[in-house]
């Protein structure tokens, strides 16, 4: 007998339009099962943002990313071209890499096969006398790579759809931000205890902001964008940057060229499997959610700002309060939905949505599109 959250009919009421529909059932975020089908159908089947192209600066720089489809290293190879690998040996399968740094080969920790930085396998002691072997047969196991504006993804399939497909109109509707002139000035890494749908969630509406975030955002309110490919979005007007709490104005200048809608507010956006991209007047920031387990996310958050910004006198001084905001919020919304993981342990009927819930009804359905039985 098929398990019933596979089967479309329990997602009956969800399919609905957004203000005759209910949400996801508590088992979608606490079940194994239906957590290893994500790993499968989603996070091995989809583009993944992973960093910023200027975390590899030289030849020989890399980083890691711990995917919940498996480890990986990204590099910069020679020839300056940037791959990804599985982070494991071709002999055991030990793993090659932790953090990020620099090397000029790579080499196994256990029994010291050495590959070239484009995967080639070049040294393997101790294998003279085994039969048919051949160095040739047991490159490092490639993943496809594909950038845009300097961000960085991966798939984990050898010939995926191509990355301007899945991003679908978001490049275009950023444009005038200028993501590849922009530079990373820093991150902050956070673990919660909680299924990574419900931080997407989250970050889907301001219909939150009023309560979780009393002392420190405020009462925000959103309106939809329009959205092609695997993305949606939200807006939030201020003609104040949103990337600081209220009161701090606008300690770095706006981007140039920004268009009217672009000045009005910043897009909340939410590049599906798991990566917002905040497109704020000032910067562009990130909230990459990654799964560990069921109930157990790790957050990375990126703050990127203009290169013209970034070299004005007194920057690090002013980015300050930026990074006051992205942790005092983080913070609260972390714990909120920590405190709702806890809750899914009840057995319930699903709730409703609010009309400001649009982005979340979106993309639950998303999710359910990908997991079912085809």
């Amino acid at each position: 007998m098929p398990n019933s959250l596979f089967v479309a009919e329990s997602y009956r009421e969800l399919r609905k339009p957004l203000l005759e529909a209910s949400g996801l059932p508590p088992d979608c975020y606490t079940s194994a099962e239906f957590y290893q089908r994500e790993v499968e159908r989603i996070f091995r089947q989809h583009w993944q943002f992973v960093g910023r192209e200027e975390q590899l600066p030289e030849i020989g720089s890399y980083f890691c990313y711990d995917g919940p489809a498996g480890p990986v290293v990204i590099l910069r190879s020679s020839g300056d071209k940037i791959m990804a690998f599985a982070n494991s040996c071709r002999h055991r399968g030990a793993r090659l890499l932790n953090g990020n740094g620099a090397c000029t080969r790579i080499v196994c920790p256990y029994h010291a096969w050495t590959y070239r930085l484009d995967g080639r396998l070049i040294g393997t002691p101790g294998m003279q006398q085994t039969i048919g072997f051949e160095s040739a047969d047991f490159p490092l196991l490639e993943l496809s790579v594909s950038s845009w504006g300097g961000f960085i993804f991966i798939h984990y399939q050898a010939s995926p759809p191509a990355l301007a497909d899945h991003l679908g109109n978001m490049p275009t509707r950023f444009d005038d931000h200028g993501a590849s002139q922009m530079r990373l000035v820093g991150k902050l890494d956070f673990e919660i205890n909680s299924n990574w749908k419900l931080l997407a969630e989250n970050s889907l509406e301001a219909y939150h902001t009023g309560s979780v975030h009393r002392e420190t955002l405020g009462q925000q309110d959103s309106r939809p964008i329009s959205t092609l490919g695997n993305w949606t979005g939200l807006l939030v007007e201020d003609e104040h940057s949103v990337a600081t709490l209220p009161g701090d104005g606008n300690p770095l200048p706006f981007i140039d060229g920004l268009g009217d809608e672009a000045r009005a507010g910043a897009c909340f956006t939410l590049l599906y499997p798991s990566t917002q991209f905040v497109f704020a007047q000032d910067c562009i920031w990130w909230l990459a959610f990654k799964p560990v387990a069921v109930d157990r996310t790790e957050l990375s958050i990126g703050a990127c700002f203009p290169k013209s910004t970034c070299e004005l006198e007194g920057f690090e001084e002013k980015l300050a309060p930026y990074f006051e905001r992205w942790q005092r919020a983080t913070a609260e919304d972390n714990a909120i939905c920590e405190q709702q993981q806890q809750g899914q342990a009840v057995r319930r009927p699903p709730g409703r949505y609010a009309a400001s819930e649009f982005a979340v009804h979106a993309f639950d359905n998303w999710v359910i599109d990908q997991v079912l039985e085809i």
